[in-house]
């Protein structure tokens, strides 16, 4: 492992290409390899155990790929696998945490929305920091039944995503939050539609550009930021060879990229 390699980047789906677009903003001189284990999707409602098989089996490829640091851009991995992957693995590994601590300092009102997998409210990331920062909040909770399949299918700005939005998001805002909480790297895909349903005042927290930001600070600390005068092409892998995470590429993100069936 050397500062010239990648950063691994891995998800259940497309979702984590939201957390992996806020690092190439940041850290455009970086190569990344990107894995989107489709064919599992979605691991919201998978054992902790089958999440850390998933996962570890993910993380196993990345490092035999060369990667100097592995982000887990899936909040459902990072609360059942990364204090698994940690203790196993010597090398750096960046999390998703939902953004409860932002959220209350922020709230006016008092109440939270939260809209995330089952396995993220499972998880002891989030009851930690649900503990430590909302205690005297009122949180709405809301499992996000169907969303990720919709974005895995790049049906994220139709009149059926809306609906399926609306299901979660109106009762937060019928109930007075003034701040949501998104808890899946896939929901950020609906800000769009999410705006549409909710006050102007209500503030959206996507965690996606705070990883990013920390991924570069455990880089710079320990010594992996790229030395290269010019980086490797980014690399992207799926299970599935169904041509959804190239398509989300070119619609979302408007890159056309080789995307390597595993």
């Amino acid at each position: 492992m050397n500062n010239n390699d990648a950063i691994g980047i891995f998800d259940s789906g497309v979702g984590g290409l939201t957390v992996w677009s806020e690092i190439k903003k940041i850290l455009p001189n970086e190569s990344t390899v990107y894995y989107a284990d489709s064919k599992n999707c979605p691991y919201g409602s998978k054992s902790k155990e089958e999440v850390i098989q998933l996962s570890e089996k993910i993380v196993q490829l990345l490092i035999h790929k060369g990667a100097k640091i592995i982000v887990v851009a899936c909040n459902t991995a990072t609360a059942a696998a990364i204090d698994y992957l940690r203790a196993k693995y010597p090398l750096p590994f960046i999390g998703m945490e939902p953004a409860v601590k932002p959220a209350a300092l922020h709230t006016q009102t008092g109440t939270i929305g939260i809209l995330a997998t089952e396995g993220t409210i499972n998880g002891r990331l989030y009851k930690e920091t649900r503990d430590r920062y909302a205690a005297k909040c009122n949180l709405i909770v809301k499992v996000g039944k169907g969303l990720v399949e919709l974005a895995e299918e790049g049906d994220s700005y139709s009149e059926k995503a809306l609906e399926a939005v609306k299901k979660y998001i109106k009762p937060m805002i019928d109930g007075n939050a003034d701040q949501i909480v998104l808890g899946c790297t896939h929901y950020p895909y609906f800000i769009d539609e999410i705006r549409k349903i909710i006050p102007k005042t209500v503030i959206i927290h996507n965690p996606a550009p705070a990883v990013a930001r920390q991924t570069k600070n455990v880089m710079k600390s320990s010594g992996l930021l790229s030395q290269a005068a010019s980086k490797r092409d980014d690399i992207f892998y799926s299970t599935t060879n169904d041509g959804k995470l190239k398509f989300i590429l070119k619609t979302n993100f408007h890159i056309d990229a080789q995307v390597l069936f595993v």
